[in-house]
């Protein structure tokens, strides 16, 4: 790598972290939402690659977040916005008022089924259970079926869990096809998400105190500030960002409580050039409060 690069800073690679000894032995430890066969299980596989990690599970992206402020785990994985569903919003407050920040991201393609146990047709079924977001990936699968009730959980793979545990018959679950093999269901009906291009953005958290070995440019970052309630306010900050040459890739805002018609901003850039980036953060800052940095990172792939 050219010291004399622009980009100043590199990408988070995991493959290149350790040296071979240490990468053969140590047990990164990674902490998803939802149990064995969960989208974020098969996130961070893809993701950590060839590493050696051990999946430390939690029920809620709140549990999440604890897990990783006890030291529980090393790396966290979260959705935080899904092609279909959009944006998990409180997972961008968790992540604001946590210490971690982002280190990557991964594009999962997402492909949904509809589970039980075995031997049962869909007409037996009355009832399907999955997160709120699987739920509405497949709404229109089971506009064919109204005389099954569709209920909200905690997580996909632990609704499949729960049926396989108990041997619930005339119950269903919607999952990911690995989450059916291993706790023994069928899988009834095969990608039943709406959109066959389904994908979930996952972010990969670490401690913000923890240094981190980076080994390739960072062409991505994502932010969060406050504007005054000012005419034309968002319009400035969008219009040092098009001088710049920084591409502006989400926005996404949310009220701030106790504040009347105020919000949040997370924004994600990306850029090719990291001193023109700082040069456009330098310009933007004198018109934001509250204005943080959640994390540069390399621009994800897509993965199925």
């Amino acid at each position: 790598m050219n010291p004399e690069s622009n980009f100043g800073i590199f990408c988070f690679n995991m493959a290149r972290m350790e040296n071979l000894t240490s990468t053969k032995t140590m047990v990164k430890r990674i902490a998803i939402q939802g149990g064995a066969g969960a989208f974020h299980e098969i996130a961070a596989l893809h993701y950590f690659g060839s590493e050696n990690i051990e999946i430390v599970p939690s029920l809620t992206f709140k549990d999440l977040f604890k897990t990783l402020k006890t030291q529980n785990a090393d790396y966290g994985i979260m959705a935080i916005e899904n092609m279909v569903a959009g944006s998990i919003l409180p997972n961008y407050s968790l992540l604001r008022e946590s210490n971690m920040k982002i280190i990557g991201e991964i594009y999962l393609r997402i492909i949904q089924n509809l589970v039980a146990m075995p031997g049962q047709t869909i007409d037996q079924l009355t009832e399907v259970y999955s997160h709120p977001m699987a739920i509405l990936q497949c709404q229109k699968f089971f506009e064919e079926y109204p005389h099954i009730r569709l209920i909200e959980s905690f997580d996909t793979a632990l609704s499949a869990k729960d049926i396989a545990d108990k041997k619930q018959m005339g119950i269903g679950a919607i999952s990911s096809a690995q989450a059916a093999e291993k706790y023994g269901l069928e899988v009834m009906n095969s990608s039943i998400e709406t959109n066959k291009m389904n994908y979930t953005r996952f972010l990969i958290l670490a401690d913000k105190d923890e240094e981190i070995e980076l080994d390739q440019p960072v062409n991505k970052a994502s932010m969060q500030f406050s504007l005054a309630h000012e005419i034309g306010s968002l319009a400035k900050i969008l219009s040092i960002f098009s001088y710049f040459d920084i591409n502006l890739t989400k926005i996404q805002s949310l009220p701030i409580v106790g504040k009347e018609w105020e919000y949040f901003f997370y924004v994600d850039v990306e850029f090719s050039d990291y001193k023109i980036y700082e040069h456009a953060l330098n310009s933007i800052r004198p018109f934001t409060s509250e204005f943080g940095i959640l994390g540069e990172y390399c621009k994800g792939k897509s993965v199925i």
